[in-house]
């Protein structure tokens, strides 16, 4: 190819990719930030009242419920959080990956209220909208348990007892490294002292720089090879794998295209299916078609958006093992939810 070409060629993908490298680093900068801060602050003992009930059984440090809680409101902040304590040595490898298990539920629920509740049931009726919102919810809700029952059956009890809350009741910070700037006041003293607010903030942010230095540039390329791939060949052959499902488990032959258009989009699926309930399909049988689109469409999101935001946050190989683990557990729950789904009543 000709340098003008591949300039051609690069130069759109760079305009589509370069406002979401953007907004994804804005909210990992976010994520790291508030795990310091959050730490500085004493803020994981006041999150551990609750989160503990998912971490404590786990045997994860209550650092871990700080995240699980900011993955509510922001997956890519959640997962900066975790992405923070794996580096500082908070979490290793086993247990970052039972805590982004966990993690699972907590990211499906934000998109009840953006995505869900106000676009997805208005435009599939209300029994169809939420049988499907409900199947999602469950199928999030049974990895979450599966991560803490991995948990529970992996790692030492000790772990757990080992995190922030018994550093602090201990007066050690040997398991919490970066829990007071400059060896500065304990947890629960941070808000009280104008010095010690600023301290916190400024030790936070320098913490936050050299982590956004080392992934944002890996997230960046990441994403344009992967776009430069997605826009010059033809993935579209991945939804042959749809038909023969279809006939094994019985679908309408009219659930082909709502599969290849759900693997895509997943509005356009939405709309696709939504004029057939009643007449080709009933809401069980829609919604299963939709799981299935779900499940065809795991090799195109994985090229699309997994591969690239994983490896952007751990690296290939820590990244790898996450999208290993996400994708085989989404397909376990999602077959189950088809079984019973498509089970006679």
């Amino acid at each position: 190819m000709q340098p003008a070409g591949l300039a051609d060629a690069v130069w759109p993908v760079l305009v589509e990719v370069a406002p979401r490298v953007a907004r994804i680093s804005a909210l990992i900068a976010v994520g790291v930030f508030l795990a310091n801060v959050a730490v500085g602050f004493g803020a994981v003992e006041r999150v551990a009242t609750f989160s503990k009930y998912l971490t404590r059984p786990a045997n994860l440090p209550d650092e871990v419920g700080t995240a699980i809680v900011t993955t509510a409101a922001s997956t890519t902040a959640g997962y900066g959080m975790l992405a923070d304590f794996r580096e500082s040595g908070r979490l290793d490898d086993v247990e970052t990956l039972i805590a982004v298990t966990m993690n699972t539920f907590f990211g499906f629920v934000q998109h009840i209220f953006t995505f869900y509740a106000p676009v997805l049931i208005p435009i599939l009726g209300f029994e169809t909208g939420v049988l499907y919102v409900g199947s999602r919810a469950a199928i999030a809700a049974a990895i979450t348990l599966v991560g803490v029952a991995a948990g529970a059956a992996l790692l030492p009890r000790g772990t757990a007892s080992g995190g922030s809350a018994d550093a602090t009741s201990t007066g050690g910070d040997g398991d919490r490294p970066e829990s007071a700037p400059d060896g500065g006041t304990a947890a629960g003293g941070a808000s009280e002292d104008p010095e010690s607010l600023r301290a916190v903030l400024h030790t936070a942010a320098g913490k936050t720089w050299p982590k956004l230095k080392r992934i944002v540039p890996r997230l960046a390329v990441v994403y344009v090879l992967v776009t430069l791939l997605i826009e010059t060949q033809d993935l579209r052959s991945v939804t042959g794998a749809a038909e023969p499902l279809t006939a094994v488990l019985g679908l309408p032959g009219a659930s082909l295209p709502v599969i290849v258009a759900f693997t895509f989009d997943t509005t356009v699926g939405a709309a696709t299916v939504a004029p057939m309930v009643g007449s080709t399909f009933t809401p069980r049988t829609a919604v299963a078609t939709m799981l299935l689109g779900g499940i065809v469409s795991f090799a195109v999101s994985t090229f699309k958006r997994s591969i690239p935001f994983q490896y952007g946050i751990w690296g290939p190989r820590f990244g790898s093992k996450v999208i290993v683990v996400n994708t085989v557990l989404k397909i376990v729950f999602i077959t189950v939810a088809l079984a019973v789904l498509l089970a006679p009543v």
